[in-house]
């Protein structure tokens, strides 16, 4: 099963994310939004990160946890390749891992510069995400 699909935006990259699980579907957001900026096969594992984020509904929780992520890929320079969730009520947990990133080893795909609400949805019945992320 692919973990995900690009839909075509304008200006923007829109991604639809796929799952056994709600879970699922979010770490494979997270996927995407490393794999669209780096090409992932060049990454190791050697770096982990743990966070945890909350949020008022489905959307608010996808939001977070996304833009948690592209916090850490610009504080941290950490590109991360293996991402597990799990959502308990409002609060998901993330465990991940990756490594720094090194622009004269690895590929550079394109920059995402934030996550937005627009468009966004969770559907927790297909399972599935919608997410915009501006470049």
């Amino acid at each position: 099963m692919e973990r995900y699909v690009l839909i075509d935006h304008t200006a923007d990259m829109m991604v639809k994310a796929f799952g056994s699980t709600l879970e699922e579907c979010f770490a494979n957001a997270g996927f995407a939004l490393f794999n669209e900026t780096v090409d992932l096969s060049g990454i190791g594992e050697s770096e982990r990160t743990e966070f945890e984020v909350e949020g008022i509904d489905d959307e608010d929780m996808l939001y977070s946890f996304l833009s948690e992520l592209l916090f850490i890929e610009d504080c941290d320079n950490l590109i991360l390749k293996h991402i597990r969730v799990s959502i308990d009520g409002n609060r998901v947990r993330c465990a991940a891992e990756g490594e720094k990133l090194d622009r004269s080893r690895h590929r550079i795909k394109s920059e995402v510069k934030a996550v937005t609400y627009h468009m966004m949805e969770v559907d927790r019945e297909t399972p599935s995400v919608t997410v915009v992320f501006d470049v």
